[in-house]
Parts: C-alpha cells; structure tokens; sequence
C-alpha cells in the first residue's frame, strides 16, 4: 500500500517538473521600442498626454523563428519596459514625476501595460514597473499603438526624446 503512494507521489511530481521544463522550453522573449518625443513649453504638474503611430508588431516573424504559431500562444506579458533619453544627449530624467504607459490595437480596449511614479532619477535611463495584464491580443495583432500619460515637475525647454524598449515574454502551447 505505501509503495503505491510513494509511485503516485513520484509520478505526480515528474508531471509537476516535466509541465515546467516543458513550459521553459517554449518560452521566449519579443523585443519591441518606439521612440516618442516630450514637447518643450508643457506647463508643470499637468498630465501630458502622448499617443504613439502604430508599432508594426513583428510577431508572426518571432512565433515563426521559435517554432510555433499565433493560435499556439498561450501567454504573453510584459517582463521589461526601459525608456532612454536619446536627446539631448546630456538630458536625464530629472525632469518627469511620473508616467503611466498603456497599450491598445483596432480591435482591443486599453489597458494599462507599465508605470512609475515619484520619479527622482538623474540618470537618462529609468525601468518601469510593469503590470501582470495577459497581452496575447495586442502582440498577436499586426500593430498596436502606445498612449503616455506623463507629469513634469521642471520645465522643459526643448523638445526631449525618449526610446521605449520593451521586452514581452511569450510562452506557447506544444499542442
């Protein structure tokens, strides 16, 4: 009798691992940025709003290259979202208080995507803190668009451009 619970225990436990190494397997990463640029002369304390073109999603080429399908994802989220003044080239982000960064498509409703608040960065690269959202639709679409709700705490005197990278991670279904 214990020697048919320490076999079911076994056998559970290597599903357990074996589901969990199968899942490693098919996971990866799709990397994607846009550039947007914050105008100069927005007034201080007041919500600035950005709203990016389309971003040509390049899903279909990275299901492809990972050996799998759109129909096979069955999970993607956002593990990284790093914005990076590109110019000037001395700017930092000592000028922005906070920002919250949604994502959107055609035929899907916005949702949150990242965020930081109480900014206090001397450096021109910041990580954003990204929120657990399931983003199969947006990533499977052939483009999305990016909308940026940012507050300054300085005046900006000129034109700043900031690179968004971002790294989704995607895990696909063998079957």
């Amino acid at each position: 009798m214990k020697l048919k619970k320490y076999i079911a225990i076994a056998i559970f436990g290597l599903v357990a691992v074996s589901c969990s190494v199968i899942d490693d397997l098919l996971t990866f990463s799709i990397d994607n940025q846009t550039t947007v640029t914050i105008p100069s002369g927005f007034p201080v304390n007041t919500a600035l709003e950005l709203i990016t073109p389309d971003i040509t999603s390049n899903s279909s080429s990275e299901f492809e290259n990972n050996n799998t399908k759109a129909e096979l994802v069955k999970d993607v989220r956002l593990k990284e979202l790093k914005l990076t003044v590109t110019n000037p080239a001395n700017k930092s982000f000592s000028f922005l208080k906070s920002i919250r960064m949604y994502i959107s498509t055609n035929d899907s409703d916005e949702i949150e995507l990242a965020f930081l608040t109480d900014i206090n960065s001397t450096s021109n690269t910041i990580d954003l803190t990204c929120t657990s959202e399931k983003l199969d639709k947006y990533i499977k679409a052939p483009s999305f668009r990016l909308r940026i709700s940012a507050v300054t705490k300085e005046t900006i005197t000129q034109d700043i451009a900031v690179k968004a990278a971002m790294k989704f991670q995607v895990t696909a279904d063998p079957f």
